[in-house]
């Protein structure tokens, strides 16, 4: 017995995956860790999704011993940037035979569905990293390798949480301007100075991955330090150049167009950085509609999986709310906020 579709939205921090019915029902909903294959290899990529196939499929009453779960895999995973590292995650996946017929590609793809019922577009992500991927209306796409800086990139939680830690260093040893971030950085941790913080970094007992936390203490400072500001503004430009260059080579700086920002560092609230990317998107085309995608990312991958199914509008507009209501029911805390 198999179900219609399982999507998957496999992320660097978490990863969502789902079973949906044809009708566009959904029968199970598993939250995991992160199954970037960046981070964990093919292999351990694929071992986070089987198990949380796994448990969904046993949510759901259907056995994974007896042939394909489902008709259609819609896999969307962080750190498939590389036309070649597509091709190897579906030929493995493709090999232990979850869905009789599965697509893959990279996690931005469902940014850009669960934002928009249109198809098209541009979406730009900035979370652990940052990329962007543009789908014009004739089906052309354009897309970044979104390797780090080896490819020109700045703008994940890491990035601005650096460059917050070396304005704060600056800022005590007289190299820099002056920053509230000499005081807010530290303390983030618990410590009073960016020395101590350093020697920390240095000395192993606070792993330098954990600057990927500081964007918040950032944006908190944005509206009243210069230095701050001058990160946030950073980020704007480079989310506005990606989406920029998107809507250049799809020919749709002159046309309607919407751009969908998510991930982490891009979610509502922070008004200083929208601010700053709407006013840079306007000099690119004054008809680009810019906002955030409302939909968690494992809803574009659902609609992406539904699409292949032709499935028709009564049937997405459901497995939207149900995966909408179903993520919310996961994380009370941004129901909260928003």
């Amino acid at each position: 017995m198999s179900v219609a579709l399982l999507a998957v939205d496999g992320g660097a921090t978490k990863t969502d995956l789902a079973l949906v019915s044809a009708d566009g029902a959904l029968l199970a909903l598993a939250r995991g860790p992160l199954s970037s294959p960046h981070y964990l290899g093919l292999e351990g990529s694929l071992d986070v999704l089987a198990e949380l196939l796994e448990r969904a499929a046993s949510g759901a009453g259907l056995p994974t011993d007896d042939g394909p779960v489902t008709e259609v895999g819609q896999l969307l995973i962080a750190g498939l940037d590389l036309p070649s590292e597509v091709e190897d995650f579906r030929a493995a996946v493709g090999a232990r035979a979850w869905s009789t017929r599965t697509i893959v590609d990279n996690d931005t793809f469902a940014i850009l569905r669960a934002g928009t019922e249109q198809g098209w577009g541009v979406a730009v992500v900035c979370g652990t990293g940052i990329n962007c991927v543009g789908v014009a209306p004739d089906g052309r796409h354009a897309r970044f390798p979104a390797l780090g800086a080896i490819t020109g990139d700045w703008g994940g939680g890491y990035d601005v949480g650096l460059a917050a830690v070396s304005a704060a260093a600056r800022s005590e040893d007289g190299r820099g301007q002056k920053t509230a971030l000499e005081q807010a950085v530290p303390a983030h941790f618990g410590l009073a100075t960016p020395t101590e913080l350093a020697e920390a970094i240095h000395h192993g007992r606070i792993p330098q991955k954990r600057l990927g936390e500081l964007p918040r203490a950032v944006f908190s400072e944005a509206g009243r330090d210069e230095v701050a500001a001058a990160i946030v503004q950073r980020l704007a430009d480079e989310v506005v150049a990606l989406a920029r260059v998107a809507l250049e080579r799809l020919d749709l700086t002159e046309k309607p167009v919407e751009v969908l920002l998510g991930g982490g560092l891009l979610r509502p609230g922070n008004g200083t950085l929208e601010s700053a990317i709407e006013a840079g998107l306007r000099e690119v085309g004054h008809a680009i509609t810019v906002r955030n995608t409302e939909s968690p990312p494992i809803v574009g991958a659902a609609l992406l999986g539904l699409d292949e199914l032709r499935a028709d509008a009564q049937a997405q507009e459901r497995a939207r709310r149900e995966l909408d209501d179903a993520v919310a029911a996961l994380e009370p805390e941004k129901r909260a906020d928003g």
